[in-house]
């Protein structure tokens, strides 16, 4: 069902698994952040959230985020950094736990110039500030606030 532009409701199932992401920021300091699509099948349509996906099997993290980036932006990453992970733990659903680890990776003003959206409704680069105050997917939220706020982290 979809009221004000927004699904609320989907019989279609989403599909729980370990992921990897990516912090992408620009020389500026600004954040690259990708519009899901409006489409009910995935998880927070219609938000902005970080670049990154599921991890397919036989393939590590750092594998999956390569393959993602090529894939979303034609981005080829040597040397994404590790910058924090969560674990859900979803076995009281009947589910297992699963993580979703975030990498810093940095891009300069050139290689932004070349990138190529292949998934997603807009691709468009934030402030932390403006990041921040967008409709972002929450677990991405978390992260790109700690990201953001990192000085400040004891």
């Amino acid at each position: 069902m979809k009221i004000d532009g927004h699904f609320l409701t989907s019989r279609l199932p989403l599909r729980a698994s370990d992921a990897a992401a990516a912090i992408i920021v620009t020389e500026d300091g600004r954040y690259l952040l990708q519009l899901r699509d409006d489409i009910p099948q995935i998880w927070y349509p219609d938000h902005w959230g970080l670049f990154g996906g599921a991890v397919d099997p036989g393939e590590n993290e750092i594998q999956t985020l390569r393959r993602e980036l090529k894939e979303e932006l034609e981005l080829d990453t040597a040397d994404p950094q590790l910058f924090v992970g969560f674990d859900f733990d979803l076995k009281p659903t009947g589910l297992k736990r699963y993580f979703r680890n975030y990498y810093e990776v940095r891009i300069d003003a050139a290689t932004l110039a070349c990138l190529v959206l292949h998934e997603g409704a807009e691709m468009r680069t934030f402030t932390g500030d403006e990041a921040l105050s967008l409709r972002l997917v929450p677990y991405d939220a978390f992260a790109l606030f700690l990201h953001y706020q990192r000085a400040r982290l004891g």
